[in-house]
């Protein structure tokens, strides 16, 4: 499979490895290997070098059949997995914040998927090999549950359950500002900055993205601020983020988007998935989980108050 992007303004003068890294989502180090193999052009020719740097409006094409094998995770044990429920099919977790999904590039162990692997060896044949059992996945920044499929008849479901928006996912941000309407909808599409391909945005010719919200609180100490309830009619990367930025209330402690601010700090994105409801993929039956947001979150919101008379 080949791919063409043109280099945007916001890599000029980048060096060609890092371009087909990020194009490949690989590392440095694979895409020097790929280029190599002769698996680059610039402008449709071969090639022969990563060191090369290219300019705003070259095109860059990528056979991504030549990508370095990956080597498939491995089980690891010290990797611990807050589990909520579990059977024959499928695994609700309760991600930790900080904790990365599935081994990627710069991520390659320490990961959810290896302590999945270690406790429920099966899964390793249980959808993409890379990332096996996993149908949707949270920032490394992000806490609250996940349902990872454990068998393939469930994989398959859980899948086209993602795909139909049958899955209820429903989270709690903590957001910069107080909104004009208690409650909403945000209905842009989502898809790569051209100004900065490391980021998402709203951009015209993005993937179709609906984030419903709900205001469930507003304090103005330490400055003006809301908690959200947003329940996602989509799944695309960084959506919630994205969307609550683009109406100007980017959520609390988000640097990529706008968020971090002196006013009040915090470390990583301050977002929870707090409910999960899906149809079981062999029963039928109704599932829904629920979790609290996490200690560090839980703290910066008790901060949080009116001013007398406000």
């Amino acid at each position: 499979m080949n791919v063409e992007e043109t280099i945007p303004a916001a890599l000029d003068g980048e060096r060609l490895d890092r371009i087909v890294a990020l194009i490949a989502d690989i590392s440095r180090s694979e895409a020097r290997q790929l280029i190599e193999a002769g698996g680059a052009t610039v402008d449709g020719v071969a090639a022969p070098s990563g060191k090369v740097r290219l300019a705003e409006g070259q095109t860059v094409g990528v056979d991504l059949s030549k990508v370095p094998e990956e080597q498939f995770p491995r089980a690891d044990s010290s990797v611990e997995v807050p589990v909520v429920h579990e059977d024959g099919d499928v695994i609700v977790v309760n991600k930790p914040v900080g904790l990365v999904v599935h081994p990627a590039a710069g991520h390659g162990t320490g990961t959810l998927v290896n302590g999945l692997l270690a406790r429920y060896p099966e899964i390793a044949a249980v959808g993409q090999p890379l990332r096996p059992g996993i149908v949707h996945r949270l920032d490394a920044g992000t806490s609250g549950l996940m349902v990872v499929a454990r068998s393939a008849a469930a994989y398959d479901s859980l899948v086209a359950a993602m795909s139909d928006h049958s899955v209820h996912r429903e989270y709690l941000a903590l957001a910069w500002g107080h909104f004009d309407s208690v409650s909403g909808v945000v209905d842009a599409d989502i898809g790569r900055d051209p100004r900065d391909p490391m980021k998402m945005a709203v951009v015209r010719d993005g993937k179709w993205a609906r984030t419903h919200f709900e205001v469930v609180d507003a304090f103005d100490s330490p400055a003006d601020l809301s908690l959200v309830r947003c329940r996602l009619e989509t799944g695309r990367t960084h959506q919630i983020r994205v969307h609550l930025a683009a109406v100007g209330h980017p959520v609390v402690g988000d640097a990529t988007y706008g968020g971090a601010r002196s006013s009040l700090r915090s470390p990583r994105p301050l977002l929870h998935a707090a409910r999960l409801g899906f149809v079981h993929p062999v029963t039928g039956d109704e599932m829904e989980f629920e979790a609290a947001v996490p200690s560090d979150m839980a703290t910066i919101i008790a901060s949080c108050g009116r001013t007398p008379g406000g």
